[in-house]
């Protein structure tokens, strides 16, 4: 490793530098949805598992009453992961696959996408069933103008 190299390392550990990952900006072509919906359906099916999970009440033995607070906290993390790995994929969809050119085939197209991307920060911050409906029927929406434009390309 060179002199620079160790500087920068050390440099970056010294200002708690983390490293930035994105989807590239070279026109790649590879986009699809299908990533944005399987998070949607995880954040809720994480919501649903909360909301059906069974609190064993404040009698119960502290080993229960531990469990329960763990599983809790892993559900809540894993849905709130998922519901930001889908805003990032529709981020990058919006941002990078969409054209203005497709605003003709679908007028709603920012809204669409601005809504969804706001369900997401919402089921981020919440615990509610519909609103994570809400999502995955918004995901569904954007993964049905995508296979148009698709569909469109191939004309």
């Amino acid at each position: 490793m060179s002199w620079m190299q160790t500087v920068t390392r050390a440099m970056d550990r010294l200002l708690r530098i983390e490293p930035l990952y994105a989807h590239c900006d070279v026109p790649c072509g590879i986009y699809d949805p299908h990533l944005a919906s399987v998070s949607a359906k995880t954040v809720y099916t994480m919501v649903k598992k909360v909301t059906d999970l069974k609190d064993p009440g404040a009698g119960a033995p502290p080993q229960d009453a531990l469990e329960y607070r763990n599983t809790v906290v892993r559900m809540v993390q894993t849905k709130e992961a998922h519901a930001q790995l889908c805003k990032q994929e529709l981020l990058i969809l919006w941002t990078d696959y969409f054209k203005p050119e497709h605003l003709a085939m679908f007028p709603d197209l920012h809204e669409t996408f601005w809504k969804a991307a706001k369900l997401c920060s919402y089921n981020k911050q919440h615990v509610d069933l519909a609103k994570s409906q809400e999502l995955m029927d918004a995901v569904g929406k954007i993964s049905e103008l995508f296979k148009k434009a698709e569909a469109a390309k191939k004309k």
